[in-house]
C-alpha cells in the first residue's frame, strides 16, 4: 500500500526529509506544544459536551435532581448544563476538564508569546508567524469568552451585560453592532444560540486553520536556537523529528492530558448551581471573569467615569478602557517586530540565533513593564474581594490601584533594565593585566574584544 501511494504522490522523499528535520533540544520550545495539546483536549471534551448541551434561552421549569432549584424558571441552556453536571455520566468531570483546558490553553499561548518576545524570536524572517500568533491569541480569547457565556448562569450573564455595554459604547456603530450581535436590546433570547454557533463552528474553524498555517510556516522556516558551541546563524543543532521529537511530543501530550484530567476531577471550577440561573435584574457579587479577560474588567473598574464630547458626539466612559486601550495594546503587540527593526536599524538582516533577555535590556524592560500593566489590571478586577479581605473601603483600594498601575510598571522597567545591564557587565572579563582590553563570549563560542564599561 505504501509503495502504491509513493508511486502516485512521491511521498517517500517528502517523508524522509520531514523525519530528518532537526529540532533544537530546549524545554522552552515545548511551550507552544502545550497549547496545541490543550486544544486537542478542548476539541475532544467539547464534542462530548455538545451532545448534551441545548443552545436555547427559552424559559422552562427546572425539575432536575438539584433540589434547591426545583420549580424555578431557568433557560433551557442552563437546564442542560445542570443535567450535564448532575445526571449525565462523566458530565461534570468533562465540563471541568474543558474549562481547565481553556484556561491553560490561553496561559500556554501567553507564556509561549512571552518566550518569543524576550528572546527576539519574532525578528526577520519570522514576522509572519508572530502575526499569526497574535491572531491565534485573539481567537483563543474569543473562544474563551463565548464558551464562558454558554451556561447562561448569573455570573456569565453579568459578563455578557458588560460586553454588551462596551460594544454599545463604540461611537457611531456601537448600537448597530450590539443589536446585530445580540439580536436586540440586552437581554435577548437569540444571544445563546448565536454564541453557540460562534463557539463550536466559526471560531474553531478559524483557530484550527490558523494553527495549521502556523505549524506549516514553522516547518518551512529554519528553527531558531539559543547561542552555544557549534551553533551559528546558518545551521540548526538538535535532534531529528523521528524518533526523538516525536517521542518527546507524544509524552508531553499524554502528560498534558493527564494533568488536565486530574485538575478536572479534583479541583472544582465554575459551579453554576451555586451562581444560579441568569436573572436580568440581579448581578452576582463578587463577580470576577476568567483570568484572561480579567485585565479588561480591571481597566473598566479603574477608569474614572469621564465622558468626552467631541464635535457634539459624546463618547461613553466604557469606550476608552474597554475598546480604545485594548486596541492600542494589541496594535503595538502586532507591529512590534517592525517597530523594533526600525529602531534597531536591522535592515534585511536575518536572526536565527536567539537573544537572552539580558542581551537587549530595552526590550526586556519594555516587556516587563507591559506585563506588569496587565498584572495590575487583572488584580484590579478583584478590587472588591481584595478590599473585603484587607477590610478597607473599595474606593480606597480602587484609588490605590489607579496609582499602582502606573508606578509598578515604571519600577519594573527600571529594575529589569538595571539587572540586564549588570548581567551583561558581569560577563566582561579583562585580558591579562591590561584593564583597557575586555573580552566577550560570542554566540559561536569564540571571543571578541569590546570597549570596557564606564
Amino acid at each position: 500500500m505504501l509503495g502504491w501511494i509513493d508511486d502516485r504522490l512521491g511521498a517517500a522523499s517528502w517523508a524522509r526529509t520531514g523525519l530528518r528535520k532537526i529540532f533544537p533540544d530546549h524545554w522552552s520550545f515545548l511551550l507552544g506544544e502545550v497549547a496545541l495539546f490543550c486544544l486537542v483536549v478542548l476539541v475532544l471534551t467539547g464534542v462530548f459536551l455538545t451532545l448534551f448541551y441545548v443552545p436555547d434561552a427559552t424559559a422552562i421549569t427546572y425539575n432536575g435532581s438539584f433540589a434547591p432549584l426545583q420549580g424555578q424558571q431557568v433557560s433551557a441552556a442552563f437546564d442542560s448544563v445542570m443535567r450535564l453536571s448532575f445526571e449525565v455520566k462523566a458530565g461534570l468531570v468533562m465540563r471541568q476538564i474543558h474549562h481547565w483546558a481553556a484556561l491553560v490553553f490561553v496561559a500556554a499561548i501567553v507564556v509561549h508569546l512571552l518566550r518569543i518576545f524576550f528572546t527576539g524570536a519574532f525578528r526577520r524572517p519570522r514576522e509572519i508567524n508572530w502575526l499569526i500568533g497574535i491572531g491565534l491569541l485573539l481567537l483563543a480569547l474569543a473562544m474563551g469568552l463565548t464558551g464562558y457565556s454558554l451556561p447562561d448562569d448569573l455570573l456569565s450573564g453579568t459578563g455578557l451585560r458588560i460586553v454588551y455595554s462596551v460594544v454599545l459604547s463604540i461611537p457611531f456603530i456601537g448600537p448597530y453592532l450590539a443589536f446585530l450581535v445580540f439580536g436586540g436590546e440586552f437581554p435577548t433570547a437569540q444571544i445563546i444560540s448565536r454564541l453557540f454557533v460562534f463557539h463550536v463552528m466559526l471560531l474553531p474553524a478559524l483557530l484550527l486553520g490558523g494553527v495549521g498555517i502556523h505549524l506549516a510556516v514553522l516547518w518551512i522556516q529554519k528553527h531558531s536556537q539559543y547561542p552555544g558551541p557549534g551553533r551559528t546563524e546558518h545551521n540548526v543543532v538538535g535532534k531529528p523529528f523521528w524518533p526523538s521529537q516525536v517521542l518527546k511530543s507524544t509524552g508531553l501530550m499524554i502528560l498534558t492530558a493527564a494533568v488536565l484530567s486530574l485538575m478536572g476531577g479534583l479541583i472544582q471550577i465554575n459551579p453554576v448551581w451555586t451562581y444560579g440561573p441568569f436573572i436580568p435584574t440581579t448581578v452576582s457579587a463578587p463577580a470576577q471573569p476568567d483570568w484572561y479577560v480579567g485585565w479588561l474588567d480591571g481597566a473598566l473598574r479603574l477608569f474614572p467615569p469621564i465622558e468626552v464630547t467631541l464635535l457634539g458626539i459624546t463618547i461613553p466612559s466604557p469606550f476608552i478602557p474597554g475598546v480604545l486601550l485594548p486596541g492600542i495594546a494589541f496594535t503595538v503587540m502586532t507591529l512590534w517586530p517592525f517597530i523594533e527593526a526600525r529602531l534597531m536599524h536591522e535592515g534585511t538582516r536575518e536572526h536565527n540565533l536567539l537573544d537572552r533577555p539580558r542581551d537587549n535590556p530595552l526590550r526586556t524592560g519594555i516587556g516587563v513593564a507591559a506585563l506588569l500593566v496587565f498584572v495590575m489590571l487583572t488584580l484590579a478586577a478583584g478590587n472588591d474581594v481584595v478590599a473585603l479581605v484587607f477590610n478597607v473601603p473599595v474606593e480606597t483600594m480602587t484609588n490605590m490601584m489607579r496609582i499602582a498601575v502606573f508606578v509598578v510598571p515604571a519600577v519594573g522597567f527600571g529594575v529589569a533594565w538595571r539587572i540586564c545591564e549588570e548581567l551583561r557587565r558581569g560577563e566582561l572579563h579583562p585580558l591579562g593585566r591590561d584593564p583597557g582590553v575586555m573580552l566577550r563570549r560570542t554566540p559561536e563560542g569564540g571571543f571578541e574584544e569590546v570597549e570596557p564599561p564606564d
